[in-house]
């Protein structure tokens, strides 16, 4: 089991990894299934392509021993902060440690990249996912944006907000 950055090479695995953890069926057998709130896909390779190409953005993948990917986390250098998205596990093995691994990588980039804190948004109605990350040291910054308004990242089903929360990793 390592954790490393993903390549071009890892796109469609990538692709049906988030889609799996958050989108259709697959999904519902974790606990951060959003196939209640949105339709669609949650990311396309297209994207993936795209995010891999910018080198403001990181891509941790979590491999188990045979190579395949279970968990990966999009990081992106903001400047003034380290924004942390797409962090998405298999949904059969959520719950084992891995999202909390890829988050302690978070943070040495972080740290690497001599950025204060790491930012997210999550979906304002995750009360789940919400606690998880305070139970991991975020907090709510108080700010509250709407969902995407594209329909890249799904259709929501109803008015979807997101909370950003913060967690502070260097002083």
């Amino acid at each position: 089991m390592s954790i490393t950055k993903s390549t071009i090479t890892d796109v469609g695995e990538l692709n049906i990894l988030v889609n799996s953890a958050y989108r259709g069926d697959s999904s519902k057998k974790g606990w951060t299934t959003e196939a209640n709130l949105l339709a669609g896909n949650r990311i396309d390779e297209e994207t993936i392509v795209g995010y891999l190409a910018n080198p403001a953005i990181t891509i941790l993948k979590y491999t188990n021993d045979e190579g395949s990917i279970k968990g990966c986390v999009y990081l992106e250098d903001k400047g003034d902060k380290l924004y942390l998205g797409m962090l998405s596990v298999w949904p059969e093995m959520q719950a084992a440690g891995i999202g909390r691994l890829l988050l302690q990588e978070a943070a040495v980039l972080a740290s690497e990249l001599s950025l204060p804190a790491i930012s997210i948004t999550v979906i304002s109605t995750r009360t789940e996912l919400i606690d998880w990350y305070i139970r991991r040291g975020f907090k709510a910054t108080g700010e509250v944006q709407p969902f995407h308004a594209e329909e890249k990242f799904g259709i929501p089903h109803e008015p979807i907000e997101l909370i950003t929360m913060e967690k502070i990793v260097n002083k």
